[in-house]
């Protein structure tokens, strides 16, 4: 028996590296201070939420593997959660603690893949900063979407072994449990916003 625990997030400026100040001026266009401020605050019950659920578990160190989505598998893993903790990201600081409890992070992601999500969320974002058209990023950013989930979901297939626990951190809109193997047990110990 495999299990994965199945933690929906959504991703803050401190994740998005590069893009986080991009978003936030746009979102801060969108919504307004008001919004903005409502919603700062519903992402961090919701982080609330997860580290109070994580904090809870039991751990058998050696046992737990940590999958996020946006970590590439290379050889830095453990430096890129490493600077995102330490630039502020929530996220990836739980990672730190989870891996001080034993857990080992694995890279869940296609680097290529990545590098593609990037261009792309980039492109849409400077369009969408200029008013631009959006349609046809939306319907390539779908596509590639699917092919992150399916990637993600054959790393957890292939490195998670029977009798050990996952736990995956993984943005909204993605279905990676769509694409897990049947023997693999979801839980979803946290509610969806």
């Amino acid at each position: 028996m495999r299990r994965l625990l199945y933690f929906p997030i959504i991703h803050t400026a401190a994740d998005m590296g590069a893009l986080g100040a991009l978003l936030q001026r746009i979102k801060a266009t969108r919504l307004g201070q008001q919004r903005l401020k409502h919603s700062a605050e519903l992402v961090d019950k919701m982080w609330e939420d997860i580290e109070r659920a994580v904090a809870g578990l039991a751990l058998t160190p050696g046992q737990v593997r940590v999958y996020q989505d946006g970590l590439p598998v290379c050889a830095q893993e453990a430096q890129i959660v490493q600077e995102l903790a330490a630039a502020g990201s929530r996220n990836h600081q739980l990672l730190l603690r989870l891996q001080e409890r034993g857990a080992v992070i694995m890279g869940t992601e296609s680097p290529e893949l990545l590098i593609e999500e990037y261009q792309l969320a980039h492109a849409a974002l400077s369009a969408a900063a200029a008013g631009g058209a959006q349609r046809q990023k939306q319907q390539l950013g779908a596509a590639l979407l699917e092919k992150r989930d399916r990637f993600m979901a054959a790393r957890i297939n292939r490195t998670l072994q029977s009798g050990e626990m996952g736990i995956l951190f993984v943005g909204m809109l993605h279905s990676v449990q769509h694409y897990l193997e049947r023997d693999i047990e979801i839980k979803y110990p946290v509610k969806v916003l």
